[in-house]
């Protein structure tokens, strides 16, 4: 009764109390949590569906995300932490934020370009991975919020300095959150260098389409549009093969469920402690093309996502232990998220054969992934 209720009240553009909904559109709200002289600020998107995403200034971090389920009813689909002070311990596995310069990892944390070597942070092994050190997740952002006729929206800038992190190049970065009235999260990235780099961006959220800290996500059904990935030695770096995912727990062209193969003696499974890889997607042209759906059985979430990129990093949460706790006192246990991290190839920067990650002046990097929430 109070669901349907709810979903009448909804409609009605009421909440249950007699309260009105908060009306869509772009809020501000400074936390009053200090980073290097100034406040992290929260922004929250809200849409005519009474979606909302929250997202803090702090590594443009999505912090929270609503959507409905197959009755109506709301829960937050992204893990992380209520207090934007927590960000800042050291210890997220990335939650929600955008990393860079170079998402994903760099073999032996250094690169050749136009016959200069560059050394990185080693902040993985001997391994570079997200932007190394002290990454674009772990810095503050400029927000504004912008016109968009899709919804409300929300754009980030920096400059990364040339040398920042061992990268050459002062980058301008501009990427901006459109939360559509469809229930879509467009992602939208451009930056331009004065110097030849290496760029890689992408959004670190983790899911679960059942609602955050409500359990493993092994139940969830995947589809990845992919016939091929990239192999990794063990240390998770790519070995430059392109293989076929056919007879493998990596094809995921048929829905299946997280949990089906996730445990598989496979070589790769062992090196990744579960799904931690690039897929090659099956794409023609430069524009939109699906990546990834995603459905979740108990609660009829679907989660699609279409994206620029040629590659999905399929991530199922294998190094949560359960030592973090989240929002709502919730603990993030083994395998409590799933991401789905669209980008270019690991190490292409070392991969003359994988599709080219370098920015050079006057060239403009732009991206685009768009995150449609459902339910069926």
């Amino acid at each position: 009764m109070r669901t349907l209720l709810s979903a009448l009240l909804a409609c009605a553009g009421l909440a249950l109390g007699g309260q009105k909904p908060a009306p869509p559109g772009v809020t501000f709200t400074d936390t009053k949590t200090l980073v290097d002289g100034k406040n992290i600020v929260r922004v929250t998107l809200r849409n005519t569906a009474g979606v909302e995403i929250d997202v803090i200034d702090y590594g443009a971090t999505i912090t929270r995300w609503t959507a409905p389920d197959r009755a109506g009813q709301m829960a937050d689909i992204v893990l992380g932490f209520d207090a934007p002070e927590r960000y800042l311990k050291g210890d997220s596995p990335y939650f929600g934020a955008i990393v860079g310069r170079y998402g994903n990892r760099i073999g032996g944390a250094r690169f050749s370009l136009d016959g200069r070597t560059y050394t990185l942070a080693a902040n993985d092994g001997a391994n570079h991975l997200h932007g190394g050190t002290r990454g674009f997740d772990k810095v503050l952002w400029n927000a504004a919020s912008q016109s968009d006729r899709r919804g409300p929206s929300v754009v980030f800038t920096r400059t990364s300095a040339d040398g920042e992190e061992g990268y050459p190049g002062a980058l301008k970065v501009r990427v901006a959150y459109t939360l559509t009235h469809k229930n879509e999260l467009f992602v939208e990235y451009e930056a331009t260098s004065d110097k030849p780099t290496v760029v890689n961006l992408t959004q670190h959220s983790y899911f679960n389409l059942a609602g955050q800290g409500s359990g493993d996500i092994l139940g969830h059904e995947v589809r990845i549009n992919a016939d091929r990935f990239t192999p990794v030695d063990k240390t998770l770096i790519p070995t430059g093969e392109l293989a076929p995912v056919d007879g493998t727990p990596f094809d995921f062209r048929k829905a299946t469920t997280i949990g089906a193969r996730i445990n598989s003696e496979h070589p790769q499974m062992q090196f990744g402690r579960g799904y931690d890889h690039n897929w090659v997607l099956a794409r023609s042209g430069s524009g939109l093309a699906i990546a990834a759906e995603v459905y979740e059985p108990k609660s009829g979430r679907t989660l699609q996502v279409r994206t620029t990129e040629p590659g999905l990093q399929f991530y199922t949460g294998n190094f949560l232990d359960g030592t973090l706790t989240g929002k709502a006192g919730r603990v993030y246990r083994h395998r409590y998220g799933f991401c789905l991290e669209t980008q270019h190839f690991p190490d292409s920067p070392n991969k003359p054969k994988f599709p080219t990650t370098t920015l050079r002046p006057g060239e403009t990097y732009r991206s685009q992934t768009v995150f449609a929430v459902g339910t069926k």
